[in-house]
């Protein structure tokens, strides 16, 4: 039987796992050193968890089933509605604000194209129950110093910032309708991703007149703040003094040149309800890469649970790919770090041994399982990109000693048996 994975599916090789976890430790370490804690949940869930919060046409990107007992269930799409429910479940428990953090395996039956399968790993990072801008300042800093971690800079990748309630603001002033509005949010969302064009052209179906679209034109070119405030002067429209905060806040932490202002950014209409932003390499070749905001009204929807909450998404997808355009993916990770060869069948106890106390002092250790020349041995070492090898024969053996060879830059000592474990130690760890 030749079997392969499910289309949108992944096998994780040696290689491609080391990247993975390379992912997976980085996310890890700058969550942390934010404060933000690690949870879980499942990874079947009632199906009306997806319902409530997206509706019944979410069912046709769901892997849902009907389980042996009788119950609607479906593969997590994403993590938050799973959030709700656990925060609301012991929302009197837990101190305030909530900083959570999780790298679930989310499932989505969708389309598949460079950056989007129908399985990813997602770094997920929620605030809950602060209402205030730094909160939004600490969720958008968390993502720009993740990628910081991961080596890249300002010119690799950028915020895109936006506030709902300023785009609400400016769009209320024109009188539109229901489906026009929902038009022009559609334009707005697609800046910068397909046919502007075609885009502009549904617009004029929408019977949208031609002083609106001259107006979205005109604002989705502004990209800073002082910008945005005169059209906002000109509009009549209140400033938000949300927004600002969090611009001149991450300013002030000197991330200020990863951000940039895109009313552009909409996201999910029902979901979000203030600051929102994405994250993009610089030049747009990629989806995005990160996305969030503001959602104060969503835990109460589906956990029943009154609270703020702020937070991102960031997939591993998307991710590796631009680490893979920028060279930043890590070299082979050395899967050990000490080959022990031996000479003779009557060396191999003192290989055993020796191997057995370096593995429990926390060392990576390998050796040949059958009798082969040591030239043999000492090229399997180097497939297996040893740091060192050391090599047990009958004189050394007869001597105390052993050889200790540098694989890397072909330097070799001999060193007796007995400190052999400390200074093998020495030379990993120096």
């Amino acid at each position: 039987m030749k079997t392969k994975a499910l289309p949108g599916f992944r096998d994780f090789y040696p290689a491609d796992l080391a990247l993975r976890t390379h992912i997976f430790r980085t996310w890890r370490a700058v969550a942390s050193r934010y404060g933000f804690e690690e949870y879980d949940g499942p990874p079947l869930e009632p199906l009306e968890l997806y319902t409530a919060k997206s509706g019944d046409e979410i069912v046709g990107q769901l892997y849902n089933f009907t389980d042996k007992g009788e119950r609607e269930i479906a593969l997590r799409p994403e993590m938050t509605p799973s959030l709700a429910r656990m925060v609301a479940a012991r929302s009197g428990e837990l101190r305030k604000p909530i900083r959570w953090f999780s790298i679930p395996q989310l499932f989505r039956y969708e389309r598949q194209q460079r950056g989007r399968l129908r399985e990813h790993f997602q770094l997920n990072c929620d605030l809950i129950g602060e209402p205030g801008p730094l909160a939004d300042t600490e969720i958008v800093a968390l993502a720009i110093d993740v990628m910081r971690e991961f080596g890249l800079s300002s010119s690799d990748v950028k915020v895109r910032l936006s506030d709902r309630r300023i785009l609400n603001a400016l769009l209320s002033s024109f009188a539109l309708t229901e489906v026009q509005a929902s038009g022009v949010y559609a334009w707005l969302d697609k800046q910068g991703r397909g046919d502007n064009a075609a885009s502009l052209h549904r617009l004029k179906e929408l019977g949208v007149d031609n002083e609106v679209t001259q107006f979205l034109q005109g604002m989705a070119k502004i990209k800073e703040l002082p910008a945005l405030q005169r059209l906002l002067a000109e509009r009549k429209v209140p400033a938000s003094a949300s927004l600002e905060e969090v611009v001149h806040t991450l300013g002030a932490m000197g991330l200020g040149d990863f951000v940039e202002i895109d009313l552009g950014v909409v996201r999910g209409l029902a979901y979000y309800t203030g600051v929102v932003f994405e994250l993009f390499d610089a030049g747009r070749t990629l989806r995005a890469v990160c996305g969030g905001g503001r959602y104060d009204s969503l835990l109460d929807a589906l956990g029943g649970v009154q609270m703020p909450a702020v937070g991102f998404g960031m997939g591993d997808v998307v991710l590796a790919e631009l680490l893979k355009d920028k060279g930043l993916v890590p070299g082979e990770i050395s899967s050990i770090d000490v080959f022990l060869a031996f000479i003779t069948q009557e060396d191999l106890p003192q290989v055993l041994s020796l191997g057995h106390k370096l593995r429990d002092a926390g060392l990576k250790v390998e050796y040949a399982l059958n009798p082969q020349a040591v030239g043999k041995q000492l090229k399997l070492a180097d497939a297996r990109q040893a740091r060192l090898a050391a090599v047990v024969g009958p004189d050394e053996r007869a001597r105390g000693e052993i050889v200790i060879k540098d694989l890397g830059t072909g330097s070799q000592e001999t060193v007796p048996i007995e400190s052999s474990v400390d200074m093998i130690k020495a030379r990993i760890h120096g």
